[in-house]
């Protein structure tokens, strides 16, 4: 009943329109075709998609158009201008709502970072309802508030600014309910990467000797965990390819090459394509996988578990895969992540990344060139290194 009255109310509010309203897509802007002096027609870019704030907007130019004399016009341009919506109150709840479906809204690839764009609209909800302020009433002195809480918090640096660019995107979005520029383009909101110069600690590459005790405890029975002689082919992808956790887990038999002995991999992050030469001991291992070949994944099991979603859809599974690979670290007697000041969050130090490190730091001592190794193995410019590589292993 309260929807048919609504929309009621708007279509009498249309008709009382001296032009006309429509948008060129559905679900698109709307724009506003009005008729002004000497019959000349004019189209105006409403720039909203709700139907009851597009009639508002439309009402407001008719004002102007509807004018006795040029002072008045003027004093109804000033009344209106920005399109008179930034004295109309937001509140946080009916922000998200705006946002979500603003066509400049952000798009992340990512299941995992849209619902980060929510989380962090909602922590700033969150503390702006103890500081009895609107989505509307937001200015600069509220964002640096915001700020200055963030670093109360003990965030890395790069989250802190992931947090800021993310209200940034959807307060450009908002825009017409606030006075000015977005607030949160102020640059002092923003942390420098300086900051952590003395604290941040980097991810080490794994010695030689490492490196074999992760290979000997890979085979030790004493040890256990989950889908193990998966997680042993993993590693020696790792060790001898230098490639992603994620580009090891979902390896395919498609892009392996028993006979020439040479893997062929579309690096999820970067989408470059890499070919890389086959090392005896992965050779060895990749042979054994060929007799638990299940589907078109070398490690099936922990490619399952890998691709796990929550109910939101987003992936936790590249976690509990994670999770697993830091245990065969610990078997070793190295601690991943230590604690650092400044932050909540302790800091990786030893990762399956670490590996990535090492296959380069190798490769460079095996007489590989700077160059090679900044394309990231393509086939044109390390062919040859393959036999020195392993010989120096």
């Amino acid at each position: 009943m309260k929807k048919e009255q609504t929309q009621k109310r708007i279509s009498k509010r249309m008709k009382e329109l001296r032009g006309k309203l429509r948008t060129k897509a559905k679900g698109g802007n709307y724009y506003y075709r009005l008729t002004i002096t000497n019959g000349v027609r004019k189209e105006f870019a409403l720039k909203t998609t709700d139907e009851a704030e597009a009639i508002q907007k439309a009402a407001d130019l008719d004002a102007v158009y509807e004018a006795p004399n040029q002072e008045v016009a003027f004093a109804q341009i000033n009344a209106i201008k920005g399109f008179s919506k930034r004295a109309m109150k937001l509140t946080f709840s009916e922000g998200w709502e705006k946002y979500s479906s603003h066509p400049d809204r952000a798009t992340p690839h990512t299941v995992a970072e849209q619902l980060a764009y929510k989380s962090t609209y909602e922590e700033l909800a969150a503390f702006a309802a103890g500081e009895k302020v609107e989505a509307s009433d937001i200015d600069i002195a509220f964002c640096e508030k915001y700020a200055a809480h963030l670093r109360e918090r003990n965030l890395a640096v790069a989250t802190h600014n992931r947090k800021l660019k993310r209200l940034r995107k959807i307060f450009d979005c908002l825009k017409d309910y606030y006075d000015g520029e977005n607030p949160f383009q102020n640059k002092l909101l923003f942390r420098k990467e300086r900051e952590e110069q003395n604290t941040v600690v980097r991810r080490l590459a794994f010695t030689r000797e490492q490196e074999q005790q992760l290979r000997d405890v890979l085979v030790d029975p004493h040890y256990k965990v989950m889908n193990k002689p998966e997680i042993r082919v993993i590693y020696y992808l790792g060790m001898f390819t230098g490639q992603r956790l994620k580009d090891c887990v979902l390896l395919q038999w498609q892009n392996v090459d028993m006979e020439r002995k040479r893997i062929w991999v579309k690096q999820f992050k970067t989408e470059k394509e890499v070919s890389i030469p086959m090392a005896d001991e992965l050779f060895a291992v990749l042979q054994e996988a060929k007799t638990w070949q299940s589907d078109q994944y070398v490690c099936p099991k922990s490619a399952a578990r890998y691709s796990k979603l929550n109910r939101d859809g987003k992936n936790v599974g590249n976690n509990l895969v994670n999770i697993d690979v830091l245990r065969v670290i610990r078997w070793i007697g190295l601690e991943p992540s230590v604690k650092v000041p400044g932050r909540d969050k302790k800091m990786t130090v030893y990762g399956f990344h670490s590996l990535r490190h090492s296959f380069a730091s190798f490769c460079a001592a095996a007489g590989v060139s700077k160059a090679a190794l900044l394309i990231h193995l393509q086939v044109n410019k390390t062919t040859g290194f393959a036999g020195e590589y392993r010989k120096n292993l």
